[in-house]
């Protein structure tokens, strides 16, 4: 049984399924890649969560974005990902553009096997900074994602682009 409250896994429970998945080198080669854009699969979740295996072509990322209200955790499987994030919790309605202060800023280096867990208010990007080498990881949220916010950000700027929808993913 859960301890989260809802029902579902809890972020820790979540990041020891990503880890432990991120480990599984068969399912991490089966999924194909492509040199110009990331390439995906859906996975089974635990506990009703959803999970994705995702590639990581040289020089791609995610941009600023957050995950609807879900909790989540991701695991670099290969390569070497870098998070960038906010350390502050932004408010989801009523705004367009927020100046961020100096202080929130934070960036993590994920190698083979490291992750990370976090909770539902979490504004991030993921990137794969190398120059020649694919990287992949694995993701699980919960509750399934409702929607993401896409964020653009110039310096201390950061301006609510879009809402996209689950259907634009699969």
């Amino acid at each position: 049984m859960s301890a989260s409250g809802d029902g579902g896994p809890t972020a820790t429970e979540l990041l020891d399924f990503v880890r432990r998945t991120a480990a599984d080198q068969a399912l991490i080669g089966s999924l194909p890649l492509d040199p110009e854009g990331r390439t995906w699969m859906r996975l089974d979740g635990p506990g009703g969560s959803e999970a994705w295996l995702i590639g990581w072509p040289p020089g791609t990322g995610t941009g600023w974005h957050d995950h609807g209200g879900s909790r989540g955790a991701f695991a670099t499987a290969s390569g070497r990902l870098t998070e960038q994030s906010l350390a502050v919790q932004l408010p989801t309605e009523g705004w367009r553009t927020l100046e961020l202060a100096e202080d929130v800023d934070r960036e993590r280096q994920l190698p083979p096997g490291q992750g990370r867990a976090f909770g539902p208010h979490h504004v991030h990007q993921v990137l794969n900074f190398a120059a020649e080498e694919h990287a992949l990881s694995v993701h699980a949220y919960y509750p399934p994602l409702p929607l993401m916010r896409r964020y653009s950000r110039t310096g201390p700027l950061l301006r609510l682009e879009e809402i996209e929808q689950p259907e634009e993913w699969t």
